[in-house]
């Protein structure tokens, strides 16, 4: 649970209260590699903070799925609208490998909500969230292949260590053949 305040602590200061208060709300959870965390057209019920392991997030596409984004160790997953606004959601979240999270119920959050360090913490998490995700679409969109390879390598080496080849080429949008000798290049 340490790993998880922390990274709350990185955010927001938090008092006594509201540190047991989260404690209390996060449950630990062990999903074995191949479990969804997240199923399209079911909506999602809770967050999770990775402890350990890597969670793949995919849609479907024309029959074929194509992978968002792979993420690991201390990274926050939710699908977001589907979490929020307590619709279905329109991705998957499967598990690469065993995976430890701790996992905050959507009544659990409306709880810690009111908490003022905790909306505090949520609002800045939210916010560093979104800017880099979209400054990182805008940049990922931009770069080929072979940039976005190894942008990953240097920014996000677990992604490269713990996800399958096949995950990866979809992530930038290659085949794995191209993968392979983009790989190979740089080696």
């Amino acid at each position: 649970m340490e790993e998880l305040i922390q990274i709350i602590k990185s955010f927001q200061a938090l008092d006594f209260e509201t540190e047991l208060a989260i404690k209390r709300s996060f449950i630990e959870e062990t999903f074995r590699k191949g479990e969804f965390l997240v199923e399209e057209g079911k909506v999602c019920s809770k967050i999770y903070f990775i402890k350990s392991g890597a969670v793949r997030r995919f849609c479907i596409e024309d029959g074929v799925e194509v992978t968002k984004w792979i993420y690991t160790d201390n990274q926050f997953v939710t699908s977001m609208s589907s979490f929020f606004e307590q619709k279905p959601s329109y991705e998957n979240f499967q598990t690469c490998e065993e995976t430890i999270v701790y996992s905050l119920s959507y009544s659990d959050e409306q709880v810690l909500l009111e908490y003022p360090l905790f909306v505090k913490f949520h609002i800045k998490q939210l916010r560093y969230y979104l800017s880099n995700i979209n400054e990182f679409n805008h940049l990922f969109r931009l770069m080929t292949a072979e940039k976005k390879y190894l942008f990953l390598l240097e920014s996000f080496p677990q992604i490269i260590k713990k996800a399958k080849l096949k995950h990866i080429a979809s992530l930038i949008g290659v085949s794995q053949e191209t993968l392979s000798r983009i790989r190979a290049a740089i080696i």
